[in-house]
């Protein structure tokens, strides 16, 4: 069957029960990393062992332009390693957040989401359907953080909360 364009084959891990190897996969890119990923060299790359529950894990949660929860990671990851146990997800996030391969992001109502993205960019709320969408820092300028008297602000990012229109990308 042909492959699109965007779509190619690489040498990737692949996950059979609570093992892994090297298989030919077609991988897409997504929009939140223009470059294939080979999960277990980024886990070590960043100091993670890569055990076959990591590299499940990463290999949702890296590739992903969703900003998934715990509990929607576990949801995901579970149905490829059914043994995995939701403190080994919750575990695995966190140390991933240490390490720098993703962000984690408390919103107003309390709800933790974890992203892939670490360039800086803002975020989009749709209201009626909760999806979080990617917004480019270029689009929003925000002045005068410098000038905030009393605090130093080492990261900031603006949240838009609101309907998408229909048919528009952010």
């Amino acid at each position: 069957m042909p492959r699109a364009a965007d779509e190619r084959e690489i040498r990737t891990p692949f996950l059979t029960g609570s093992r892994f190897r090297l298989s030919l996969r077609s991988v897409r890119r997504t929009k939140v990393m223009k470059i294939e990923l080979d999960e277990a060299e980024v886990l070590e790359r960043h100091g993670v062992l890569p055990s076959a529950q990591r590299l499940a894990i990463a290999q949702y949660v890296l590739r992903t332009d969703e900003h998934p929860s715990a509990d929607q990671v576990f949801a995901r990851v579970k149905r490829a390693l059914p043994m995995v146990s939701r403190a080994t997800v919750y575990n695995t996030l966190n140390l991933f957040v240490d390490r720098g391969l993703l962000r984690a992001h408390v919103l107003a109502e309390g709800r933790v989401v974890f992203d892939p993205n670490l360039a800086p960019h803002h975020h989009f709320i749709d209201e009626e359907t909760g999806a979080i969408h990617d917004v480019p820092w270029s689009a929003l300028a925000v002045s005068n953080v410098d000038a905030l008297e009393g605090y130093d602000v080492h990261e900031y990012q603006v949240v838009l909360r609101g309907k998408r229109k229909k048919g528009r990308a952010c």
